[in-house]
């Protein structure tokens, strides 16, 4: 078995809010993604999983441990690691084009090679015909492809994805899934993935991890044992989907109970 390409060791985020006591958000979390791997976190609201996620990006510095990305600690962003937020992050005074090949600004291509390596990209998100356009003349599924090439384009050791498609409708995020299905399965890109959505945890990954409520910890480990290439209608219709499924609900309901202080007992309705 490979090394693991990215590793957190024993990480400890604290904050120190104004006027307020010390908050814990992410306490003694260790994990680790190997090459290729799809690795997705889950956990009720508010338990860290964010926070971790930024601290892989370089975007949250630990209280304490250690993370390393192929071997070389990170200690701020760096080109090995591409980030998509739920947030579009677009420039909007750039065209699809110009907002991709920002991304090989500081690379060593050519123009041409730079010229070409937008032209991959755009035909990988479906978007061809739409070089030239802005990003208020797209719908919030486009920016999102957009987003997603740009993080790809000079070809990160591994992609860092943020509920990349929270803010979007349901059909157009079913969409979206299945075009990152499509892009992980084409490229087997290295993906760190954080989404509240067990459905979509159980589709796209290979192993979810199950946090805590805060403080964040690492609760369970799942492997997903399901057949790629995956098709969404034949997963989410399979008896061992439905068996993840129950399994992470359970897990997380746990943790989200936790994070009321009572919880009305039916009887008492």
């Amino acid at each position: 078995m490979t090394e693991p390409l990215l590793e957190m060791n024993n990480i400890w985020v604290k904050f120190t809010p104004s006027k307020r006591p010390e908050v814990v958000a992410v306490e003694d979390a260790s994990i680790s993604v190997r090459e290729n791997e799809f690795v997705s976190l889950i956990g009720p609201s508010g338990c860290g999983k964010s926070t971790l996620l930024r601290a892989a990006a370089g975007l949250e510095i630990p209280s304490s441990g250690e993370i390393t990305v192929d071997g070389q600690p990170v200690d701020g962003p760096g080109a090995d690691r591409g980030m998509v937020f739920q947030a579009y992050t677009l420039f909007p005074w750039l065209t699809v084009s110009e907002n991709i090949r920002f991304a090989l600004k500081k690379t060593s291509l050519t123009s041409a090679e730079k010229d070409d390596r937008v032209r991959e990209y755009i035909r990988l998100i479906g978007l061809e015909g739409f070089e030239n356009s802005y990003p208020n003349q797209l719908s919030g599924g486009m920016r999102q492809r957009v987003a997603i090439a740009r993080a790809l384009v000079y070809r990160p050791k591994i992609l860092l994805m943020d509920e990349p498609f929270g803010a979007l409708d349901a059909q157009t995020r079913l969409l979206m899934q299945e075009l990152l299905l499509q892009v992980w399965e084409n490229h087997r890109s290295t993906v760190l993935f954080v989404t509240h959505d067990v459905e979509e945890a159980i589709l796209l990954s290979d192993r979810i991890l199950v946090m805590t409520a805060l403080p964040g910890k690492i609760k369970a480990e799942i492997m997903i044992d399901l057949p790629r290439p995956r098709s969404i209608i034949e997963m989410e219709t399979s008896s061992q989907f439905a068996a993840y499924k129950k399994q992470l609900l359970e897990l997380v309901r746990e943790e989200a109970r936790k994070s009321f202080s009572r919880i009305p007992d039916k009887r008492e309705a």
